[in-house]
């Protein structure tokens, strides 16, 4: 049923549970899975801040900060699948608008299941909908799951 699957990353614990509900069904349906993580400067912020010892940094982080904390949110989610046993995990990381690049990566690898947390590290907006798992289940082309 699913043999594609992306896992939309934020860093969250969300997120982090998105990977482990994701990693079993990917086992369940022998299924690829892509983990993304779509940087920008509040993700970072916080990637940043909590490697210091901070819940935030006090200011917008580098280009290369964003990419370090990319990496670090990707890795992380990397362990976490390999925790879970999943073995065919392949990672992207575009830049842009996370909602935009998870759904035009989705309909070029031809994705059956887009995973994402409910909320993530957003503010106000997205209080009981996170806007980017909003967005992606309200225009993705294939079955979308959003996860608390």
């Amino acid at each position: 049923m699913f043999k594609k699957i992306i896992v939309g990353l934020d860093g969250s614990q969300q997120s982090e549970v998105a990977v482990r509900i994701a990693c079993d069904l990917a086992k369940h349906y022998e299924s690829s899975l892509t983990l993304m993580h779509v940087p920008h400067g509040q993700t970072a912020a916080f990637v940043v801040g909590a490697v210091a010892g901070y819940r935030a940094a006090a200011s917008m982080p580098s280009f290369d900060e964003v990419e370090a904390a990319g990496k670090q949110v990707l890795d992380a989610g990397l362990a976490i699948a390999a925790d879970a046993g999943c073995t065919a995990v392949k990672t992207h990381m575009p830049h842009g608008e996370p909602a935009k690049e998870i759904l035009a990566h989705a309909d070029e690898i031809g994705a059956d299941l887009i995973v994402t947390g409910r909320r993530g590290l957003g503010g106000a907006a997205s209080l009981l909908l996170g806007s980017t798992s909003q967005n992606i289940s309200h225009n993705a082309k294939c079955a979308c799951l959003t996860v608390a």
